[in-house]
């Protein structure tokens, strides 16, 4: 496992907690979904495992 992956499952460990707390299955369903710091960590930390810190974004 890479730093990357490491950061990656850190992160999702961190946000599946935050879910549970609340009782939601998905961030989805969390009214702060736009604004969670730790949701935005989360979705940077996958983009970043994709391209392993190269630079770009996934423009969609």
């Amino acid at each position: 496992m890479d730093a990357y992956e490491q950061k990656l499952d850190e992160l999702k460990q961190k946000v599946q907690a935050c879910q549970e707390r609340k009782g939601v299955g998905s961030c989805l369903r969390c009214s702060l979904t736009l604004e969670c710091v730790d949701r935005k960590a989360y979705v940077a930390s996958v983009y970043a495992s994709m391209n392993k810190g190269k630079q770009g974004n996934f423009d969609f």
